[in-house]
């Protein structure tokens, strides 16, 4: 796909790199010998097959290169592949993780920092420092004189600790503070769906009440009349009228008061209405004094059709993205232009055990004007209870169940892709969430676990049936991952099956010729993820070419910046501490192996780029360019050296995710 002035071998990428972009420089007056050095130790590094480094060498047609001897090497790489490519497998365990005391020994105690020293928990047992003077004596350097922090909100919450310390650091290391600007800020809540302490410890404790999802289970557990089991959720139950039958009275559904409904979530609850009932749990929602207009909310629930609905027909859907799809990189693609977010997928399991990290992933910026969460979960206790405690705990405009995940991990626990084959529990975990949920339910699936054998024509019109709000398809199956396209006229076909459901379709939106081509196909909208040569985190200014209905070649200079927002955004929501910073760096590294494989408009021979084509070693434009296309980690380290300094010692970093879409 390279134009033929700006292809390049393999040695000749790296020389370039490592004389900087320098014409003339140390690549081009290098000996023979030192040449044939380098040669040897690459080979050596691809026989001992170390998971740090570039993906196996990209091969360039011999009609482009026409050298004898780079065809045989090409055949030799595609002998090795094979084997390469297994040994690349299962990233996500056993990776190298940077802990915060390998990279700051001595740490100041919170509570010095927070101005409340006296009030040390731990007090003469705490094993961080009190000694602001000794602290900064063994403090790394400042990386920079400017804190983002100070600049955005007139005040910096970690003070000395702060690496641009220098900012807003005045005599005997008062922080100072901008009081006209921090006045604009008080009182605004930038990032919603904190998990609070006392919640937290409900959770640990399990002493949160889950009225409506214990009411639903117990329902479950009942024989029903049709002599069935139990569990099968195919009975006639209460809770399937309610969701079935919407023009009807509804009958017996003021005969639970134990189910209060709270108020819609766009209503901005105040923190205690927040919070599930206390340990005791004996008052009912109907005793909360209040002011205004008496309803029946308490007693009388919500049907399906009065519920909030999800009215997003036509906008752009970024996907819920792994690792990845965090909060400032969501930020950046809403500037960008993307309609629609969605958190990270969270485990039910986890957010029921209180875990901070898990609830890390449901946080919501304020400018994310339709932003929804995502589950994953295998049985409809763990899936109900779970969407009655995020309903009653943080705002969002929909919940999202992940149907599509094909990751060995979640598979095998029956999540995932599972469910599509476990249409039982499927159905169990859609009515179930349903009846708990006040805001819309969707479901994100593919069109089958085997790769020949399409089965979502058949389950769409049961989640419908089952009180779905809408369905996005992503046209690959579980077996077949990203290797091949997706399967349009398939995801059309299922379009026309869902009706009046709105349908997404997902899978291989490169371009906006590819966003029209889609649309066209009669889906309600697109949802744009990221396991594609250019995708979201490829390209996050996709967004933006697809409502300007333009290519835009986009220059390195502009794609820093994107990378310098990012990092300010990261300080604003991992801190601008040691600990924020190398938490900023991991994120900047995770997205810099996905932005590595994005190529240029200018130096494409044929508009977009294709699915599964891998491009050969080509030059740049220029030095940062052509550093922003290497696949090499100490490149995108450096990368990340020159946006938050230097990389403490010893550092390592191996990508989470694998790259197989290419063949």
């Amino acid at each position: 796909p390279g134009l033929h002035r700006f292809l390049a071998s393999k040695e000749q990428f790296h020389a370039y790199l490592r004389a900087r972009g320098e014409p003339g420089g140390q690549a081009d007056g290098r000996g023979k010998e030192e040449e044939e050095e380098d040669e040897v130790e690459e080979k050596e590094e691809e026989e001992v097959g170390s998971c740090q480094n570039e993906p196996p060498a990209k091969r360039v047609r011999s009609e482009d290169l026409g050298q004898d001897g780079e065809r045989r090497e090409d055949a030799g790489a595609a002998e090795k592949e094979p084997a390469e490519r297994k040994r690349a497998r299962g990233q996500n365990k056993s990776r190298p993780c940077m802990k915060p005391n390998h990279y700051e020994q001595r740490r100041l105690c919170p509570s010095v920092t927070q101005g409340c020293a006296e009030k040390c928990y731990f007090g003469s047992q705490c094993r961080f420092l009190h000694d602001v003077g000794e602290y900064m004596a063994v403090k790394p350097a400042d990386l920079g004189r400017s804190c983002v922090l100070f600049e955005t909100f007139g005040k910096c919450i970690y003070g000395v600790t702060c690496r641009f310390a220098q900012a807003h650091l005045g005599d005997g290391y008062q922080n100072i503070v901008n009081t006209d600007l921090a006045k604009q800020w008080e009182g605004k809540s930038l990032v919603r769906n904190n998990l609070s302490k006392d919640l937290q410890h409900q959770l640990r404790k399990r002493k949160f009440i889950f009225k409506k999802a214990d009411e639903y289970l117990r329902g479950l557990a009942k024989p029903h009349g049709n002599g069935g089991k139990g569990g099968k959720a195919t009975g006639r139950s209460t809770e399937e009228r309610e969701v079935s039958n919407c023009t009807t009275p509804q009958e017996g559904l003021g005969d639970s008061p134990g189910c209060p409904v709270l108020p819609e979530q766009g209503e901005d609850p105040k923190p205690d209405t927040l919070q599930s009932p206390g340990p005791t749990g004996g008052e009912e929602a109907s005793s909360v004094k209040t002011v205004g207009p008496v309803t029946d909310e308490d007693i009388i629930k919500l049907r399906s059709c009065e519920k909030k609905k999800l009215e997003i027909q036509g906008k752009l859907y970024l996907a819920p993205l792994t690792t990845c799809g965090n909060l400032p990189f969501r930020r950046i693609c809403k500037r960008f232009g993307a309609d629609v977010t969605c958190g990270e997928m969270a485990v039910c399991t986890n957010l029921l055990q209180g875990q901070s990290s898990e609830w890390a992933l449901l946080k919501r910026h304020h400018t994310e004007d339709i932003f929804g969460v995502q589950l994953e979960g295998a049985f409809p206790d763990t899936m109900t209870k779970c969407a009655e405690l995020l309903n009653q705990t943080i705002e969002a405009d929909f919940v999202d169940i992940n149907v599509g995940c094909p990751i060995d991990l979640v598979y095998k626990k029956g999540g995932g892709c599972a469910l599509m084959t476990r249409s039982n529990k499927f159905e169990q975990i859609v009515r179930g969430m349903n009846s708990v949920l006040d805001i819309p339910l969707t479901v994100k699936i593919r069109t089958g676990v085997q790769e020949k054998i399409n089965v979502a024509h058949k389950i769409i019109p049961k989640i419908r049936e089952w009180g779905a709000s809408m369905v996005t398809l992503h046209g690959r199956s579980r077996e077949q991952r990203y290797t091949r396209g997706a399967d349009w006229d398939y995801i059309a076909e299922c379009a026309k099956i869902a009706s009046p459901m709105p349908l997404f379709g997902n899978g291989d939106i490169l371009s906006y010729e590819d966003a029209n081509r889609a649309m066209q196909m009669g889906v309600s909208g697109i949802m744009i993820a990221r396991q594609v040569p250019v995708g979201a985190l490829i390209k996050p200014w996709l967004f933006t070419e697809i409502k300007e209905q333009r290519h835009w070649d986009i220059s390195s200079s502009e794609r820093f910046d994107i990378l310098k927002d990012f990092t300010n955004y990261g300080l604003e929501h991992w801190g601008s501490d040691t600990q924020g910073v190398e938490k900023t760096r991991k994120f900047l590294l995770e997205w810099l192996s996905f932005l590595c494989r994005y190529i240029p408009v200018g130096l494409l021979e044929h508009l977009p780029q294709k699915i599964n084509e891998r491009p050969p070693y080509y030059m740049g434009r220029d030095y940062l360019e052509t550093l922003m296309a290497s696949q090499n980690v100490d490149d995108w380290i450096k990368i990340s050296e020159l946006l938050l300094g230097p990389v403490p010692t010893s550092f390592t970093f191996l990508p989470k995710h694998k790259a197989n879409s290419y063949r």
